[in-house]
């Protein structure tokens, strides 16, 4: 019973101290604040953007640094959260993985990610959507974070349904074959970024490990067996893969299957060499893509001003230390 009472408040009653669950006796309260954190996490910096996106520098018990995001518009917010401290995925214009990783992040790290962008809501507010598009790969931490998404998912969670929860990947095939097994109704989005391996293995060094070939052949399969349209994300580097000849072979690459390009203009982090492309370069690569009857949509720049983009802000913060 004490547990449910907990539970409630920490979910639903918001409270970030044993002092505020009032009905629960103020002895057990003294008793579990002696012992206990309703919290694992601290905030360790709060940016917010003119936009309304905010950003959080979350510390681990371990004094560890993540980040998450909270991006509104109207009635819409979404949460973009991070699975790993740092990534081994090592794609060349992301700023989470310059590092490599550290570790996996528990269930209740993920969650608390969740927990803490909520409590930034209005009081009658709630996430209506999730994006696991944070710092680290989901595949390579899947268990921890299919359990957190799915106390999450509960009633008496944050009743996020799956079909607003998006997760991406590099591209695993074994993962997103299992990740299809599941039965969920997850959307899945997969970190393109090239139309074919030798390009590809430039920007995403572990696709020599895998191919182009493997991960469409899992995305297919993860299609057939949900009925999910996967989404391709290709984050457009300036003179790097953003020519006519790249969109035109990502048509081919992608022809007939039931697929969404979500485009990223690349947008610039200290210390890398790449640069977003111009205007007429995206446009005629959007062109080219449409009139080959590809569904394609450019991601909303959100919260430019507080390097909402992930990797961003941690590196910035420890490199002050």
């Amino acid at each position: 019973m004490r547990l449910r009472q907990i539970q409630r408040w920490i979910v639903a009653g918001r409270a970030e101290s044993f002092e505020q669950m009032s009905d629960l006796p103020k002895n057990l309260r003294l008793e579990l604040d002696t012992e206990f954190v309703p919290l694992g996490t601290k905030i360790a910096k709060h940016l917010i953007a003119s936009d309304d996106t905010h950003k959080l520098l979350v510390e681990l018990h371990d004094h560890r640094l993540i980040e998450c995001v909270l991006i509104q518009e109207d009635t819409r917010r979404t949460a973009c959260i991070s699975t790993q401290v740092g990534c081994a995925m090592g794609c060349v214009f992301c700023a989470s993985g310059l590092d490599g990783v550290a570790r996996n992040l528990t269930s209740g790290e993920i969650l608390e990610q969740l927990i803490r962008l909520r409590n930034l809501t209005p009081p009658d507010g709630r996430l209506t959507h999730v994006v696991v598009m944070g710092m680290g790969e989901p595949m390579a931490n899947l268990d921890n974070l299919v359990e957190a998404l799915d106390i999450a998912g509960r009633k008496d969670g944050l009743d996020i349904g799956a079909r607003h929860i998006t997760i991406s990947t590099v591209g695993l095939p074994p993962k997103m074959k299992r990740l299809a097994n599941l039965g969920k109704q997850y959307h899945l989005a997969v970190s393109l970024h090239a139309p074919n391996d030798a390009l590809r293995s430039r920007i995403v060094p572990t696709n020599e490990h895998t191919g182009i070939e493997a991960i469409i052949a899992a995305a297919d399969e993860f299609f057939a067996k949900t009925g999910r349209q996967v989404t391709y994300e290709y984050v457009v580097l300036g003179g790097l893969n953003d020519g006519i000849e790249h969109a035109r072979e990502l048509a081919r690459l992608l022809h007939g299957k039931r697929a969404h390009i979500n485009l990223i203009p690349f947008n610039s982090v200290e210390g890398l060499p790449y640069r977003r492309p111009t205007t007429e370069s995206l446009d005629a690569f959007i062109a080219a893509l449409r009139q080959s009857g590809v569904s394609v949509k450019v991601r909303k720049r959100k919260g430019s001003e507080i390097d909402a983009a992930c990797g961003q802000l941690r590196r910035k913060v420890e490199a002050e230390k």
